[in-house]
């Protein structure tokens, strides 16, 4: 991820403690630091990293004027004339300085981290991310299994309703005494109580792929506040932080996603006649989100131009998943648990090879933990190809009980017409 990249920017003023002035510029954010680059000379007065900040808030200069202070290790930074508001600004720094100490780029992370090494530690996130994708595709997979099955129930609800009509129509055209008795009608009613409980059995069954805290606008830049974006696997829902959900969207509602950039993105639902239903969704997890989206509205998906080089970046490791993800685990994996020359090696190993195999060794604990990661790949791989599997059975099935069902009821209907 491109740590320039400018996820907003405001124009604002700036105090300068040294000429005792305010300087009119615009304050910017990207996903690491905070910096102000004011107008006329275009000079970078402010750049400092978000986990240096000790405190955000709001305060008034000359006990009038709104300002914004920003407390960066002893330094305390002024902000003012702020645009669209201060409220807006604060809530949006406030978000990225609460997750940037919140994940593991922190100071505990890099403690943490420091005690890996590069090439393990490289291969533990590349391998920890392809098994978080895997994860989200399995709960979808798995959704969609349930949805065939729910379909494959209506399918042979159907062919019962059909199996009734074929004998009353039978009786209709039969019989030369009054058809409508009790005794025709009993089958179809007692069908109502299934049906209702398929319903209420199926309803609510769908699980949380994930959810991640974001800044909501809605309709005006100034109408915005924090909140949380959970994703389903039969839609996405907005809640405040309180929990109270703001707007839900079901797959079908949802018209169009752009994506401006890797940490922004609006939802919208079009309508003839009033306006449309759109959110605007602010947030530093929010690259943990944007593949979900992409899986499960691809065709309603779009890249805008800020938003492209987050696609090819994410995508380009995925391009030899196949080879380079397993080839580099077991060309890690067997350095460790062989760090010695086979005995039937040549003897003319070159020394740089010899301090590259030395300088590429990983721990035994980051191997247990390779191993660990590629034991769950290996195990959903399995579980996701007997879906897949399951599901082309199913696939099949339906195919023929919809053709079987098409044909039967073009047949009542025929039969239907003669006797009216």
């Amino acid at each position: 991820m491109n740590e320039d990249i400018n996820i907003h920017s405001w124009p604002c003023s700036y105090y300068l403690d040294t000429n005792k002035q305010w300087v009119s510029g615009r304050l910017s954010l990207t996903p690491v630091a905070i910096k102000f680059t004011a107008d006329k000379t275009g000079e970078l007065l402010v750049n400092f990293h978000l986990s240096s900040i000790s405190e955000i808030k709001k305060e008034s200069s000359n006990l009038i004027f709104s300002s914004l202070t920003i407390l960066e290790k002893n330094t305390k930074h002024w902000f003012s004339s702020l645009q669209p508001s201060r409220n807006v600004v604060f809530n949006i720094l406030e978000h990225f300085w609460r997750e940037q100490l919140l994940s593991s780029q922190g100071a505990a992370g890099a403690e943490a981290a420091a005690l890996q090494t590069t090439k393990g530690k490289e291969l533990t996130g590349l391998l920890t991310g392809s098994q978080k994708r895997l994860e989200d595709t399995a709960k979808v997979l798995h959704y969609q299994g349930k949805q065939f099955d729910n379909i494959m129930r209506g399918l042979n609800k159907i062919e019962g309703d059909m199996d009734v009509a074929d004998r009353l129509l039978t009786e209709l055209e039969s019989s030369s005494w009054w058809p409508f008795s009790s005794k025709l009608w009993k089958a179809p009613l007692e069908a109502k109580p299934k049906e209702t409980a398929t319903v209420s059995d199926s309803k609510n069954q769908e699980g949380i792929i994930i959810r991640i805290p974001v800044i909501i606008t809605h309709r005006t830049d100034s109408n915005v506040k924090p909140g949380k974006l959970t994703l389903f696997t039969s839609g996405l829902e907005i809640s405040d932080c309180n929990a109270q959900v703001i707007h839900r969207f079901e797959s079908k509602d949802v018209d169009d996603i752009k994506v401006h950039t890797p940490y922004e993105i609006s939802v919208r639902q079009r309508f003839i006649g009033k306006p449309d239903t759109s959110y605007r969704l602010l947030s530093a997890k929010m690259p943990e989100a944007i593949p979900v989206l992409e899986m499960q509205f691809s065709k309603k998906i779009q890249f805008l131009e800020d938003a492209l080089g987050f696609v090819g970046a994410r995508k380009s490791p995925q391009v030899d998943l196949g080879t380079s993800i397993w080839q580099a685990a077991t060309g890690l994996l067997g350095g460790v648990v062989q760090p010695s020359l086979p005995a039937g090696g040549r003897e003319g190993t070159d020394n740089d090879q010899v301090q590259l195999q030395k300088h590429e060794k990983v721990s035994q604990e980051e191997v247990k933990e390779l191993k660990q990661i590629l034991q769950k790949l290996k195990s959903l791989a399995l579980e996701t190809e007997a879906e897949l599997e399951r599901q082309d059975e199913a696939l099949d099935s339906i195919t023929t009980s919809v053709d079987r069902a098409t044909l039967n009821i073009d047949k009542q209907n025929r039969r239907m017409k003669k006797l009216t």
